[in-house]
């Protein structure tokens, strides 16, 4: 990816301390290992490709000066092309020695006017010879700040100020795919009616076959889920299938398709039971919420003790209304295990508590709040001991893309709730991309807590990796140990106050109260 941010002038917090050590830090990182996420694809960076027709690239050249947004700023690489005319196009040649059967494409095509997002498509080539109209919207992104900055609500373009420029849309590729060495191209032909179109990154794939239900299972067929038909709430068929599962010891099976499920029902709901997908591109959970909906949303799965495999998890969201409700998965328990779900258009892709969990290999894109959060106040008991987040990739969140977020006490009208501190929770090995909203990661309170060798770039406008405590209600952080982060064209200018890559400290998010001491910080790579 490309290298175009400058730092901002008169730094803040320790992010000048940290200056000095730079040099140092470049040339261990040559002896270091990989640090991110290892993933199924290849995002291939569209300021990277061959652009034909007249077809220009946009990039961030040197540091923003206002607290607000634009399509550059929350790029992945702080770059994208734009096709704004007929024949305009961006291609690239396969490199990736695989063969490429299906692509995810961060794009951006206007606002309808009065909001609510337009639909259109953008022609694909192979080789140069038409393959498909790929399909792009932007009903699931935008929302304006003109009346409430770093709001997220707010979907009326006549405010002003936009923000959550980019989308996630996928497909296979129509026919038989991409060999190595052949070129593929997003061009923009006269069937491609939007004014323009943004291209951000393209996400290259190769998706393993399917899935085959597994010995031992119950399908949610057979308790009368009924596929690809949004008319039908899956809701009660589904947990049907989760509470039989879990009395016979089996395995709750999600076939191939779409199973559509209510947002205001409550949710999907499941205790002590494992529940498996034939994978992220063909078995889909997907929440509807109604049109001037007012009953509130659920989470799309709330879990106590169980595991989730090879499922996506999507939804109709089109703002972060609802704020932590109207998330993706809400675990807590024991044990629990979340792996190879891919999760989309949420508010928190993960709001998970409990003791000894785990997600990894998880895909969050285009959501409207966290993407890995964990913490103690989802747990009935209290409490988020030895949670494990690992291999996990996130792009593009309207807050945190991961946050460590242990919480002291929440008073909820006369009544003061208090937790157990969070401990021993490890983030590793993760990446996190274009957090338009919030921290790459964030560090709020607990013991023992460890973050290393995370890939953090690119956020629009707040702190790439803050190590602290959050708000007169969080926990105190009394010891954490961050190493062998990388934290890439991080900061920004978000409140106005220049945002540094990291902080260490109890200001801002602290509120300058409570305590964070004993933070062993090492062999982290700062990169403007």
């Amino acid at each position: 990816m490309r290298c175009s941010r400058t730092k901002p002038t008169g730094l803040v917090g320790c992010y000048a301390l940290l200056i000095p050590v730079l040099v140092c830090l470049q040339v261990e990182s040559r002896a270091r290992a990989a640090v991110g996420a290892v993933t199924p694809f290849f995002p291939v960076e569209a300021e990277t490709g061959t652009l034909g027709g007249g077809a220009t690239m946009v990039s961030l050249t040197s540091a923003p000066t206002n607290r607000y947004s634009s399509p550059q700023l929350e790029a992945s690489g702080h770059a994208y092309v734009q096709l704004t005319n007929l024949s305009q196009y961006v291609e690239w040649t396969n490199n990736t020695g695989q063969n490429i059967t299906a692509l995810n494409l961060r794009s951006c095509i206007p606002d309808a006017p009065g909001g609510g997002g337009i639909t259109s498509t953008l022609d694909l080539y192979v080789e140069g010879v038409f393959r498909q109209a790929f399909s792009v919207n932007s009903q699931q992104n935008y929302c304006y700040e003109g009346t409430n900055y770093n709001g997220q609500t707010d979907k009326n373009p006549a405010d002003g100020h936009p923000r959550g420029f980019w989308n996630d849309t996928r497909s296979f590729i129509a026919g038989s795919g991409l060999t190595p060495g052949q070129r593929i191209r997003f061009q923009m032909d006269p069937s491609n009616t939007a004014a323009f179109y943004y291209i951000d990154v393209v996400d290259l794939e190769n998706p393993p076959p399917p899935l085959t239900q597994p010995a031992n299972s119950l399908s949610i067929l057979s308790y009368g889920a009924v596929s690809n038909n949004p008319a039908v709430d899956n809701t009660s068929a589904i947990d049907n299938c989760f509470a039989a599962a879990a009395a016979q010891g089996k395995v709750a099976w999600i076939p191939r398709g779409t199973y559509y499920i209510s947002a205001i029902h409550g949710g999907l709901n499941a205790s002590g039971v494992a529940i498996a997908g034939a994978g992220p591109w063909y078995s889909t959970i997907y929440r509807l919420t109604p049109a001037n909906n007012t009953q509130g949303v659920a989470n799309i799965i709330n879990a106590v003790s169980c595991s989730l495999s090879n499922v996506l998890l999507d939804c109709n969201g089109s703002s972060r209304a609802g704020n932590n409700n109207n998330g993706a998965i809400d675990f807590s328990g024991n044990g629990w295990v979340v792996d190879n779900v891919w999760i989309q258009h949420v508010t928190s892709s993960f709001w998970c508590a409990g003791v000894g969990g785990i997600a990894r290999n998880c895909r969050t894109l285009s959501v409207w709040s966290d993407g890995g959060n964990f913490n103690n106040v989802q747990s009935a008991n209290g409490v988020g001991i030895n949670l494990t987040y690992s291999n996990n990739f996130v792009r593009g969140t309207g807050d945190d893309a991961m946050a460590i977020n242990s919480v002291n006490y929440n008073v909820f009208g006369s009544t003061t709730y208090y937790y157990t501190p969070m401990s021993n929770t490890v983030y590793a090995n993760n990446t996190a991309v274009g957090a338009w909203g919030g921290k790459g990661i964030g560090i709020y309170g607990g013991v023992n807590e460890i973050v290393t060798n995370n890939l953090l770039c690119d956020t629009a406008r707040y702190i790439g990796l803050g190590v602290g405590r959050f708000g007169v209600n969080g926990s105190d952080l009394l010891s954490a140990t961050v190493t062998g982060n990388t934290v890439l064209r991080c900061g920004g200018n978000g409140y106005s106050q220049q945002q540094p890559a990291l902080v260490i400290g109890n200001s801002g998010d602290g509120q300058s109260v409570g305590t964070v001491a004993n933070v062993f910080c090492a062999s982290n790579l700062i990169l403007a």
